[in-house]
């Protein structure tokens, strides 16, 4: 199992990462189309992946946009939400000499691991999945 601190570093690396490629999406001025993309199953087999359109999910909720975000991927609800409350809980721990988080995490991991939970969210992501191409992202 991870440790505490790397399970900190990881997700102070993912979100500050995902803070620079938001700022970065925000603000670029080419349009959608001239960009490429950075999905790597897109710029392979042509076919979006389950996750394609998080990120103008996220920036749609940045501008309020909450329909336009559902549309582009619900899972950018998900990672919205986790942008905003991660860093703020890691810095929590770190300040008081806690693992709050680190224990959610655990508790969390071996909830998702049961298969009557594990198995309907496998099948909400092919559902996003097959609902990403058809919707032609």
């Amino acid at each position: 199992m991870i440790n505490r601190n790397k399970l900190y570093s990881i997700i102070l690396v993912a979100c500050f990462a995902g803070y620079i490629w938001l700022v970065f999406s925000v603000t670029k001025t080419i349009s959608e189309k001239e960009s490429t993309g950075v999905c790597v199953i897109k710029n392979l087999t042509n076919i979006p992946c389950p996750s394609c359109g998080t990120t103008r999910s996220v920036v749609s909720l940045t501008k309020g946009e909450f329909i336009g975000a559902l549309n582009a991927n619900p899972i950018g609800y998900l990672v919205a939400v986790i942008m905003l409350i991660a860093p703020v809980w890691v810095a929590s721990d770190l300040i008081r000499g806690t693992k709050t988080l680190y224990v959610f995490y655990q508790k969390i991991e071996t909830y998702l691991k049961r298969p009557k939970v594990a198995i309907p969210l496998i099948l909400l992501v092919i559902i996003n999945w097959i609902w990403n191409i058809i919707k032609g992202l």
